[in-house]
């Protein structure tokens, strides 16, 4: 992650606007100060540490704050970097925001701090939105919560479907923003998805996180775990049947060393509809509901029928009709046959109440992002020549006249090479009978054998600047004529 920021992104590049004799109108970019960056907790790494890897890489200084679930490894990545980066450039504060010093409510009010990058729901999100635009205007990076709609047309591939959308409604336990949280499917497949589907999330195995073999783990926290029994219960009161799943559990059988009391079996829920819960807000728990639909129009009127809009996706065999559904679909990111799957440097973020700003790219939305943009109306100034160029200003200038010049051209034109060699003696000659040669050219040329004498003469207006064939040759013999008069043997 740092290493590609630093790689891409380069802030020091200059877009010219528009440019003449008096003005040049640049754009430039700077970085933007200190940023504050509070990541959550599903996945402290990434969505910690790649913004604070790209605001660094912007020129910018960043205080980290983890959430106060797991600071764990964000403690240490900030210990292993602490040799590297000079003193203050990184900061990691850790608190929670319940008790003490409220460490996210500080960086959010403090005016020293000009950007906030925060990953969370939308209802702390807004808070910090709020206590940003009242202290100091701050620039606001809102990645937020999401309720992403899956579309599964009646020409997709059912065991194919069931597969994808497990791990994309699934994985990391639900715990994630952008997991599939409902699943429209066209009525004439509807039993036989519902049946392959809850046929692979039986078969889903949980344990320790940390094992290979583990497909769900536990909950991140009691509270969570809280908060996905309330919905599923809510939605059985409003007469949703549970499929499979439906409660939590004490964890993987015959594994007590992993048992956290935290565990909620894979859990699918049918007869629900808009207006439940379950279907309505963010579950972030391993429970989705299920959902039939008639026809295209429908099923895209219910997938935007939200406050959220961060991604969907749509399934079909048809991939020209999923393609064109997608381009209808209210999100910030849309998969066609896939959801939940990272797509490298493509910006990131989402619609509605799902945040405000995309990132992630490491191009053009990540600058945008973290560092200030200005418009410079600079004055043109003289370019300044080098110490050799600037030495000729020293040296003897010979002007030929308008009329000496058409006189030499007529003589160069008499000359009939056979040979390179005739050409030179042919050119030679022509400058030393030169009737009209200014009598300084001889004394100005035979200034430059001095070893005392100037570095170079500047003669102006010997005929070198046309491209025509004969006229080129009249150029040649210019040079050869002049390099004559200083007996060069070669150039």
């Amino acid at each position: 992650t740092f290493e590609n920021a630093a790689r891409f992104l380069d802030i020091n590049k200059e877009r010219v606007i528009s440019e003449d004799e008096e003005k040049k109108v640049v754009v430039r970019r700077m970085p933007l100060g200190v940023v504050a960056v509070i990541a959550p907790w599903n996945a402290p790494i990434v969505l910690g540490w790649k913004p604070t890897a790209t605001a660094l890489a912007c020129g910018n200084t960043v205080v980290l704050k983890p959430a106060p679930q797991t600071p764990l490894t964000t403690l240490r990545i900030g210990e292993l970097l602490r040799p590297i980066l000079p003193r203050g450039v990184l900061n990691v504060v850790v608190g929670s925001d319940n008790v003490g010093l409220r460490p996210g409510e500080t960086l959010t009010r403090n005016e020293l701090v000009r950007k906030v990058v925060f990953t969370g729901s939308t209802a702390i999100g807004s808070k910090v939105m709020e206590a940003c635009a009242n202290n100091g205007f701050k620039r606001v990076l809102l990645e937020l919560g999401g309720n992403d709609p899956a579309i599964v047309r009646e020409d997709a591939d059912v065991e194919k479907t069931a597969e994808g959308l497990f791990k994309g409604a699934f994985f990391n336990n639900g715990q994630t923003c952008c997991a599939a949280k409902r699943i429209y499917v066209q009525e004439k497949i509807y039993d036989e998805f519902v049946e392959a589907f809850c046929k692979r999330a039986r078969m889903a195995v949980l344990g320790n996180g940390l094992s290979a073999s583990t497909e769900l783990g536990p909950l991140a926290s009691a509270v969570q775990l809280k908060h996905v029994t309330e919905l599923v219960e809510d939605a059985r009161r409003k007469g949703g049947r549970v499929l499979c799943g439906g409660g939590a559990t004490a964890g993987p059988p015959g594994d007590v060393s992993s048992n956290t009391g935290l565990f909620y079996l894979p859990t699918i829920v049918v007869d629900v509809a808009e207006g439940t819960r379950l279907v309505d807000e963010e579950q972030f728990g391993p429970v989705v509901p299920v959902m039939p639909y008639k026809d295209d129009e429908e099923a895209i009127l219910r997938a935007n029928s939200t406050k959220y809009g961060l991604g969907a996706s749509i399934w079909s065999e048809n991939l020209e009709k999923a393609n064109e559904i997608a381009n209808r679909l209210k999100a910030g990111t849309v998969w066609v046959n896939r959801h939940c799957e990272f797509i490298r440097n493509a910006p990131f973020g989402g619609i509605d109440s799902s945040g405000i700003g995309r990132a992630g790219d490491l191009g053009d939305q990540d600058l945008s992002q973290y560092t200030e943009i200005r418009t410079l109306c600079l004055a043109k100034v003289p370019p300044k020549l080098p110490p050799a160029v600037e030495s000729l200003k020293r040296c003897p200038e010979v002007h030929l006249e308008e009329r000496a010049r058409s006189m030499l051209q007529r003589l160069f034109r008499r000359i009939r090479p056979e040979t390179w060699l005739d050409v030179e003696k042919g050119a030679e000659e022509a400058m030393r009978v030169f009737p009209f040669q200014p009598v300084e050219l001889r004394s100005a040329l035979e200034s430059l054998k001095d070893p005392t004498g100037p570095p170079a003469v500047i003669l102006r207006g010997l005929p070198l600047e046309s491209p025509s064939s004969r006229q080129r040759r009249e150029s040649e013999a210019s040079l050869m004529g002049v390099l004559g008069l200083l007996e060069v043997k070669s150039f």
